[in-house]
């Protein structure tokens, strides 16, 4: 997060201050994070960027860099959970499964699903723990490392780690329990 170094701890900025400083890195996490998707994505990095940008809001106050990552992590989420919500709409072919031409042997990814399911679950982890639940928002949704994770949230890497296994575990059983 050295796009954003030269900010201050304890210095609060706004929105528009802050773009100059993060744009390079949100749009790096989220070029990251949206490689991990199917082909044939319709959302790009940019549009990710710039959507979460706008539901930040432009005169929020931030009081460090933290606390801008914590807000556009969950951002982040909304924009990707809603996507995958748009995605599954009877009217955008939900239900229905993609079959590439020429390999019809590959089924169609569930990835719409699969995010919906951990943000559901997600939802219900922030309420019995919220700082792991802030990790996984940052991991899973922006594609933040161990230590840039570990940063933002004020904990050592090994913690973020320790964190990670736990709420992974949690996730997993949550997600189970509901199918």
């Amino acid at each position: 997060m050295n796009s954003a170094d030269a900010m201050e701890p304890d210095e609060i900025q706004t929105t528009e201050q802050l773009l100059p400083l993060v744009y390079a890195e949100l749009r790096r996490l989220a070029a990251h994070k949206m490689a991990g998707e199917n082909p044939g994505q319709t959302l790009q990095p940019t549009a990710l960027v710039h959507e979460a940008w706008l539901k930040l809001g432009e005169n929020r106050q931030w009081r460090n860099r933290n606390h801008f990552f914590a807000a556009a992590a969950e951002a982040m989420r909304r924009i990707l959970t809603d996507n995958a919500k748009r995605k599954r709409r009877v009217r955008h072919g939900g239900g229905q499964q993609r079959v590439n031409l020429d390999d019809a042997a590959t089924a169609a990814d569930s990835e719409a699903d699969h995010i919906l399911a951990i943000s559901d679950a997600l939802e219900k982890f922030a309420l019995v723990d919220p700082q792991r639940a802030e990790l996984v928002k940052l991991r899973y949704f922006v594609g933040l490392t161990f230590a840039e994770a570990a940063e933002v949230l004020g904990i050592s890497e090994v913690t973020a780690k320790r964190y990670w296994t736990f709420a992974r575990a949690w996730l997993y059983e949550e997600i189970r329990a509901a199918r």
